[in-house]
């Protein structure tokens, strides 16, 4: 068995290592601001509950609609390289913002410019995988492409946690060091990856042209409202942060919870993205939508430390059960020179489902209690369930 799984590691591409480190670097660089960012609007900014949420809302799906566009642009140009590099420098550009911000309005600015950039890095970095990795191996070369990326969001929120308690909770200080890793991963990828030669097309063709659009199949937009369906059950990863905070945790200490939820997802997400490629999809994703269910109801219950580890660790194994996964389906499902317009529209779906949930989930919160936004999480997630097990049946 451990033959086999380094077998299979040794046949992943280099570049897709190169790329897992670059999403490494880059996501230390966001998560170092994202796990202290909603303490920071609440404590530092007066923020409302409502008002975190309409942020994160829109800066979440401002990131999944740019990759529509940054996707099919990519199949356009028949480039996809250069497009992640300029979102990654976007990214890296805005973390100087958010320790000069003064009222909410700055961080939104801030967030939105750092949310475009990852958005016109996602889909053409996805469809750089697919075209880069042989079909075979393509659950485990997104897998482990995302365990590195969760290497990143685990590190990140562990150094502001750290970072915390020797500045004494000095938050601008601490968002200028995000600053240097986010440098490093533009490097990284401008200079350590090489695109793959493709066949040069006589005529270029528009990718979001009704023809074109027409050649994605039946299978592709059920994985598509697959898709929209989970971000509905899965908002902001900001409220398991508020909900730590409101449970009474020290601030410096409640970076830690986004560490718990992204070591579970880091150590699950290659295995799981490895199984992709030889079981069921779909009893898959009914899988890690049953631990959100049991996220969203321990988290709904307590908010004291020990429910709020344990909520977060399930949600954590919900991501690295599916998230790698419904790329692998984009990618099955996606003619070859439409996969970045494919995963684009894919995130155009998903972004306006998530901030509708976002916004929702954050009302919810500010008129009703934690626990609702919770609840009306885990009744989504079932729902979720119950159509993809219709859809196995049909």
């Amino acid at each position: 068995m451990s033959d086999r799984r380094f077998s299979t590691l040794r046949r992943i591409p280099g570049p897709i290592w190169i790329l897992g480190f670059v999403s490494m670097l880059m996501d230390i660089s966001s998560e170092i601001v994202h796990s202290l960012l909603p303490m920071f609007l609440v404590a530092g900014l007066g923020a409302s509950m409502t008002t975190v949420g309409l942020i994160e809302g829109i800066a979440e799906a401002t990131a999944l609609i740019v990759k529509i566009f940054s996707g099919s642009l990519s199949d356009y140009l028949g480039n996809r390289k250069w497009l992640a590099v300029a979102g990654y420098a976007l990214g890296a550009a805005s973390k100087p913002f958010f320790a000069i911000a003064a009222s909410a309005e700055v961080v939104l600015a801030a967030r939105f410019a750092d949310r475009i950039g990852k958005g016109l890095r996602g889909a053409p970095r996805d469809a750089l995988v697919a075209d880069i990795t042989p079909p075979q191996y393509r659950g485990a070369a997104f897998g482990l492409r995302q365990a590195l990326d969760t290497v990143g969001a685990f590190t990140g929120p562990l150094l502001a946690a750290g970072l915390m308690v020797l500045w004494v909770n000095d938050y601008r200080r601490i968002f200028w060091i995000a600053l240097v890793p986010g440098v490093l991963a533009v490097l990284l990828l401008a200079l350590g990856v090489r695109e793959p030669a493709k066949t040069v097309q006589s005529k270029r063709v528009n990718p979001l042209s009704r023809t074109s659009l027409r050649r994605l199949s039946g299978a592709y937009w059920w994985v598509v409202a697959t898709g929209a369906v989970f971000m509905l059950a899965r908002f902001s990863e900001a409220f398991l942060v508020l909900r730590a905070m409101q449970g009474g945790m020290r601030p410096a200490l409640v970076p830690l919870v986004m560490v718990a939820m992204n070591a579970v997802y880091m150590l699950s997400a290659y295995p799981f993205g490895k199984l992709a490629d030889s079981v069921d999809h779909r009893r898959l994703l009914v899988a890690g939508l049953a631990f959100l269910v049991l996220a969203d109801v321990v988290l709904a219950h307590s908010g004291r430390w020990p429910a709020v580890l344990l909520g977060v660790g399930l949600w954590g194994l919900h991501m690295g059960m599916t998230q790698g996964l419904l790329a692998v389906m984009v990618a099955q499902a996606a003619p070859p020179d439409l996969k970045g317009t494919a995963f684009g529209m894919f995130n155009l779906v998903s972004g306006i489902a998530l901030l509708a949930a976002s916004v929702v989930a954050g009302a919810l919160w500010q008129r009703v209690g934690a626990a609702a936004t919770f609840y009306a999480g885990a009744v989504f997630s079932v729902l979720a369930a119950v159509l993809i097990m219709v859809r196995s049946r049909a």
